[in-house]
């Protein structure tokens, strides 16, 4: 097998062209990783992983066009073979949870040295999960908290349009027997979806009951 058979593929994509320039230069330096694309915005971002099938991703967490968790949402949503590991000026607990939990395979600041990158990279390539280093406490505390709320909060409103779906009223009846207009029960039936993660209303109302709230 051919050398270069053996590096890593890599797109990156960021919208400073210094500090992109910097990364693709530092990865293609490290004789382990190829460089096969540069994109300066997330929906070029896209298209190079759509045509080139990098192995992975390095993508900046804030682009025009598309965010970098949205191009991750699109990796996902389109089961392509690349695996995202986003780069950000900052590290935020719930930031790199939400990442992760959309299907980033990593992330990282954007201090962190060249050789960090690049082993992050490799890391990446080979099926790990990357985080910032000390960020471990920050992403237990946030599975702590979303295992807690997992049976959300409801208000009153939501409430009673949930147990008016539960009954088989459609959203014209369960608007005429709160007396609320129909595009506000549009709105409470959109919060319960979101809420639920759900995206209908008997769909609503099996997930209600399965997390104790309705009878």
């Amino acid at each position: 097998m051919a050398m270069s058979d053996e590096l890593v593929t890599v797109v990156v994509a960021d919208d400073h062209p210094f500090f992109r320039d910097g990364v693709a230069r530092g990865l293609n330096n490290s004789g382990r990783i190829r460089v096969v694309g540069e994109a300066g915005d997330g929906r070029e971002a896209l298209d190079l992983i759509r045509g080139e099938h990098p192995q992975v991703a390095v993508v900046d967490h804030q682009m025009p066009q598309l965010s970098g968790l949205e191009v991750v949402r699109a990796v996902v949503r389109d089961q392509l073979p690349t695996r995202v590991l986003l780069l950000s000026a900052f590290a935020d607990g719930a930031v790199v949870f939400q990442a992760l939990q959309e299907g980033a395979a990593g992330y990282l600041t954007k201090d962190a040295s060249r050789g960090e990158i690049v082993e992050a990279v490799a890391r990446v390539a080979a099926g790990h999960t990357v985080i910032p280093p000390g960020l471990a406490g920050g992403l237990a505390d946030q599975i702590r908290l979303r295992s807690q709320s997992e049976t959300p909060v409801l208000s009153e409103r939501e409430r009673q349009v949930l147990e008016a779906f539960s009954r088989g009223l459609s959203i014209p009846q369960a608007s005429a027997e709160l007396f609320l207009g129909v595009s506000t029960i549009k709105t409470y039936t959109q919060r319960l979806y979101e809420k639920l993660g759900v995206s209908d209303r008997a769909a609503a109302v099996a997930e209600a009951m399965r997390r104790g709230l309705l009878e």
